[in-house]
């Protein structure tokens, strides 16, 4: 074997050891509105999620930092994304009476929103 397959194979082997691998199960999940699903499903799920549900919804407030857009898909989207985050761990699900649904695509690449405030960046997605 050449000394530069040599060097190859064991950069190879060095950086599989020190880069963290994904096993299954550990892909990031995002849980988003149903685009399908009409704005009055949604309002009554999203209305859940930022009540009982136990979801943060204070930066989809008027005047706040992802009220934009303002849509009701966007909205629900982040409610059921923050309940989805807070509560898959203790058996908290992404349905909402099949208004949500679970993406690996990471929502703020398709609404790259992202607010910048007294240089502090805060993604909305």
């Amino acid at each position: 074997m050449s000394p530069l397959l040599v060097k190859i194979t064991l950069v190879l082997l060095f950086m599989s050891i020190i880069i963290p691998q994904k096993s299954v199960g550990e892909y990031e999940q995002w849980c988003i509105a149903d685009e399908q699903t009409p704005d009055e499903e949604l309002k009554v799920a999203l209305d859940w999620a930022c009540g009982e549900g136990g979801a943060d919804c204070s930066k989809i407030q008027v005047n706040q930092a992802c009220y934009f857009p303002n849509t009701m898909t966007n909205h629900a989207s982040y409610a059921f994304n923050d309940y989805f985050q807070r509560f898959k761990h203790k058996g908290g699900s992404c349905n909402f009476k099949g208004a949500a649904m679970i993406t690996e695509l990471d929502p703020s690449k398709r609404y790259p929103f992202t607010v910048f405030k007294k240089n502090e960046r805060i993604p909305c997605a």
